[in-house]
């Protein structure tokens, strides 16, 4: 299994070897996600197949990143596998995997 590490001005917010891959998009497991550095956000948006998604801001260093993060609290049945499991924005998050 990868090794994956989700990190904004090199602050590690989330880590884990038990990712989940989906359309390219590395999901990290709930526990394995900094809570002291996410806050919900009230935006949603919603796909055809995996269901409605909820978002995160990020807080670094006193900096807020909006809606940098998502997940799916209540997901479709083909992505029942991604229940709760929090994704990353490339462009706002930097993800590595080893």
């Amino acid at each position: 299994m990868t090794h994956a590490v989700a990190k904004v001005q090199g602050k590690t917010i989330a880590e884990t070897d038990k990712s989940e891959v989906v359309e390219g998009n590395i999901y990290f497991p709930p526990s394995s996600v900094d809570k002291s550095m996410i806050s919900n956000s009230s935006t949603t948006s919603t796909c055809p197949w995996k269901g409605t998604a909820s978002y995160y801001n990020l807080k670094v260093d006193g900096t807020e990143i909006k809606d940098a993060a998502w997940y799916y609290p209540d997901p479709k049945e083909k992505a029942t596998n991604i229940k709760d499991y929090v994704a990353f924005y490339k462009t706002k998050v930097d993800i590595s995997t080893s």
